[in-house]
């Protein structure tokens, strides 16, 4: 049984809830903040809420059903600043802060848990854009993803939508006055479930790379296939189509208003893709070289002053001043050692610390594909940790 459905005793103590927006306003607004996660030490260990102002503790629900709490355990939680409790959906957290609070600790538990975590999805313009119109760039912090909304003159397009967030995106555009026409895919995911059917459903035009279709996608004839060098109109913006194979063999960028190029999961701020998610291991190496190409002759090919913006940020990487995770391909270009490396030392490079492959990534893989049919807990439910797209854990990038 999953612990937030287990029927919890009743603390004497209430306790507050925080809501998760409130956590990360106080974690990026560099307060000291302290948490006591309840869930599993496994599910603890692959995903969690880190930061550089973050004390994590780790101490599962199970240790405060005893009406006496081992000792070790309490002494491992400090009673002399105020912590918060979490679990995965509110439940336990809820328990463990109250017996807590029961024995005089300083305590409130995070509400919602880290579904609710995963919930936050925010919005931040790109101001050093200057193609016609207005950009965006969405971010959820729990899984690193973002995505772009182009508006401009009553017309938007968006680019990787998620399927949690499909409904936010129509709504930002009609506060925004403007019709969502276009929803862009990059490639087939492996970290998240596609918005692009629910927004197609919706009557917005959905945006498929051909080559990602050959894949087998089962919807190809509900949506539009792009090749390379497609154009589609935003208002006075264009949006361009750029292949870039390698991270996938449908892997496709966009061009922005001729001023970021959204580069899905081929190149990052701070690393490049990973190239075993779609052959494996052993179609890895061809698949790095296909990287390699796509890197030095398509993207790094236009002006060191186009934006480069992908799919995903890891903790390591580093917001630029308006706080998106997109930096011009100049800096990239001298900052990050695996763009002016010769083609071997590159395929060494990426194929040497790739992380673990992303959670459940064969049936997002499937669900995006057509073939596997969720709703839309069960999908909420396969994305749910952290992104592992990149080819390193660590940044490529250097502080120079």
């Amino acid at each position: 049984m999953d612990a937030d459905e287990m029927d919890f005793p009743t603390p004497d103590s209430d306790v507050d809830s925080i809501a998760p927006e409130t956590l990360k306003d106080r974690i990026d607004a560099g307060e000291s903040v302290t948490l006591l996660d309840a869930r599993m030490s496994s599910d603890y260990e692959e995903w969690r809420i880190d930061g550089e102002n973050v004390d994590s503790i780790n101490a599962p629900y199970f240790h405060f059903l005893d009406e006496e709490i081992d000792d070790a355990v309490l002494k491992s939680i400090p009673d002399d600043e105020h912590v918060t409790v979490l679990c995965a959906k509110g439940g336990a957290s809820e328990y463990v802060a109250g017996a807590l609070a029961d024995r005089g600790y300083d305590v409130d538990h995070l509400e919602d848990g880290m579904n609710g975590w995963a919930s936050i999805y925010e919005a931040r313009e790109v101001t050093d854009y200057d193609g016609p119109g207005t950009l965006l760039q969405y971010q959820r912090p729990s899984s690193g993803c973002l995505g772009y909304l182009l508006y401009d003159d009553g017309e938007a397009a968006v680019v990787d939508p998620l399927r949690a967030f499909a409904d936010r995106y129509l709504a930002d555009a009609a506060e925004l006055g403007v019709e969502l026409r276009y929803a862009f895919d990059t490639h087939v995911h492996a970290d998240h479930v596609s918005g692009l059917r629910e927004l197609a459903a919706e009557g917005v035009e959905a945006v498929l790379p051909s080559a990602a279709a050959d894949r087998g996608v089962t919807y190809a004839d509900e949506v539009t296939l792009t090749t390379d060098g497609d154009e589609f109109v935003v208002g006075d913006a264009t949006v361009e189509t750029v292949f870039t194979p390698g991270h996938t063999t449908g892997m496709t960028s966009y061009l922005l208003g001729e001023s970021l190029l959204a580069t899905g999961d081929g190149l990052f701020v701070e690393s490049v893709a990973r190239p075993d998610l779609e052959e494996g291991e052993e179609g890895a190496p061809e698949a790095a070289r296909m990287l390699y190409d796509s890197l030095q002759n398509r993207v790094l090919t236009f002006d060191d002053d186009v934006l480069v913006g992908g799919a995903h940020f890891s903790d390591a990487a580093e917001p630029a001043g308006d706080g998106t995770y997109t930096a011009p391909i100049g800096d990239l270009r001298e900052r990050m050692d695996a763009l002016s490396a010769d083609e071997d030392a590159f395929v060494e490079t990426v194929l040497a610390d790739m992380p673990p492959r992303p959670a459940n990534y064969e049936e997002v893989i499937a669900t995006n594909l057509g073939r596997n049919a969720v709703d839309d807990e069960e999908a909420f439910a396969l994305e749910l940790g952290p992104n592992n797209c990149a080819a390193s854990q660590d940044a490529l990038t250097s502080d120079d």
